[in-house]
């Protein structure tokens, strides 16, 4: 919808691409739904969730044996985004490295978009 043919709006390292098989595995789950949506202290936050269909207005994203579902108004806000898992001593979780991100609230939970004027170069 929002992205170039032929390039997906998100990429997966090999640790993300992982976890996200080993979820869907063990739910039984079709793909891992990510999206954005209006909260937290930056004013936006990601959301994932297991589905067990696709919307056919998606994005698609295999990789490494995972299927990320990219819900459409989240496309041109994920855009060039590289999605990582690490774990160390503390936590573990997924880390979004999204260019399209210019602040977050100092948990990480939370962030704020560029806005779409400025996206544009107005």
């Amino acid at each position: 919808m929002f992205g170039i043919p032929g390039k997906p709006s998100v990429t997966l390292t090999p640790a993300a691409a992982a976890q996200v098989a080993r979820l869907m595995a063990r739910d039984g789950a079709a793909a891992l739904r990510i999206g954005v949506r209006k909260g937290g202290c930056a004013g936006m936050e990601y959301t994932m969730d297991y589905v067990s269909d696709i919307d056919p207005h998606d994005e698609v994203v295999e990789q490494g044996g995972a299927r990320i579902a990219i819900a459409p108004m989240a496309q041109m806000f994920l855009f060039g985004t590289e999605i990582d898992y690490q774990t160390n001593l503390l936590e573990s979780g997924f880390q979004f490295r999204n260019p399209n991100v210019v602040d977050a609230c100092g948990c990480g939970e939370s962030i704020k978009f560029r806005e779409m004027d400025e996206a544009r170069g107005d």
